[in-house]
């Protein structure tokens, strides 16, 4: 290998013109660590906040940084010997950007606690874009929802990258999902799972639902989160997952007789290990919107950025 490696840094924050190629050292591999030769990244609309600033509690990186959690890739470096992901394992997993370098280059050095082996089934483009994603969806509906045969949820924004795992993973363990969507994403959506799709253009959310146990809250909208407490059954679950604050929002679902949490996503090898399992036996699939090269990733942020992506955006790194 090299000394030095293709990478994608921002040395200030700002919009997405603040993304800038470079040529930077290679990672250094300390401890448990992996390091990986990277095939392919996910863009998240979290690497949006930290490269403008506002991420707040979840991090702010220190310029010169490199953004990016999602990627797929290569094993070129393990711990020891006896490790199971030695050099040349194909590997799927999130980065720890902003407290570390990120995905947004040919190599990354992670944990070997937030990497697993990659589904056979996904090239790694398509790999790329599971992880933080769908390990924010089995967060939400496995161990916040604990979504069960018979349970009622709406998803807020199921079309999205994490939207698209939560519909399918809260229908795969039996629950009845109701979701928001634009009209041209109904039928894929009905596909994934959606026992009904709301055109959230048409008429308030709130006229065509009531009485849901879960309510997952994926737009960063105040309003509408507050409006999804009058859909609650009393003593329902509101789940309010962007990062941005939300004032009072918690007292208002008390107030309510509802409860309420927001939710932080941690990686974990044995939740990828089986969502791989998941996507390789078909129960889970992943849909990628578009992919752009490596040095091209402005434009994707900027795509991102305007709320209508179906699926995910993945960065082309390297050949497969």
């Amino acid at each position: 290998m090299t000394e030095t490696m293709r990478a994608v840094v921002i040395t200030e924050n700002g919009g997405p013109e603040v993304l800038e190629p470079a040529t930077i050292p290679l990672p250094d591999r300390l401890g448990c660590e992996v390091l990986v030769k990277v095939a392919a990244a996910g863009v998240n609309p979290f690497d949006l906040m930290i490269r403008a600033g506002l991420a707040g509690s979840c991090g702010t990186a220190e310029v010169p940084a490199v953004l990016g959690h999602d990627f797929s890739g290569v094993v070129v470096e393990s711990p020891y010997a006896a490790h199971p992901l030695q050099p040349g394992v194909e590997v799927f997993g999130v980065a720890g950007a902003p407290r570390t370098a990120g995905s947004y280059a040919e190599y990354v050095s992670v944990s070997s606690l937030s990497v697993a082996r990659k589904p056979k089934s996904l090239s790694h483009v398509e790999a790329a874009a599971v992880p933080l994603a769908a390990l924010t969806a089995w967060g939400l509906v496995v161990d916040v929802a604990k979504a069960h045969e018979g349970q009622r949820i709406l998803v807020h924004a199921g079309a999205g990258g994490v939207g698209h795992f939560v519909v399918q993973l809260a229908a795969y363990f039996g629950a009845r999902v109701a979701t928001t969507s634009s009209p041209r994403n109904a039928g894929w959506l009905r596909q994934l799972g959606a026992e009904q799709v709301l055109d959230y253009g048409a008429e308030p959310f709130e006229s065509q639902v009531a009485g849901v146990d879960v309510v997952i809250n994926l737009v960063d909208d105040l309003d509408v989160a507050t409006r999804s407490l009058g859909v609650l059954r009393r003593g329902g679950l509101l789940v309010h997952v962007p990062l941005t604050p939300s004032p009072g929002l918690a007292a208002l679902a008390e107030e309510a007789g509802m409860r309420y949490t927001g939710y932080a996503v941690a990686p974990d090898a044995t939740v990828l290990a089986v969502l791989s399992r998941l996507i390789d036996s078909g129960d889970i699939n992943v849909y990628v919107d578009d992919v752009y090269d490596l040095e091209d990733v402005a434009d994707a942020h900027s795509l991102l950025a305007q709320g209508h992506t179906r699926g995910k955006l993945v960065l082309k790194v390297s050949e497969e």
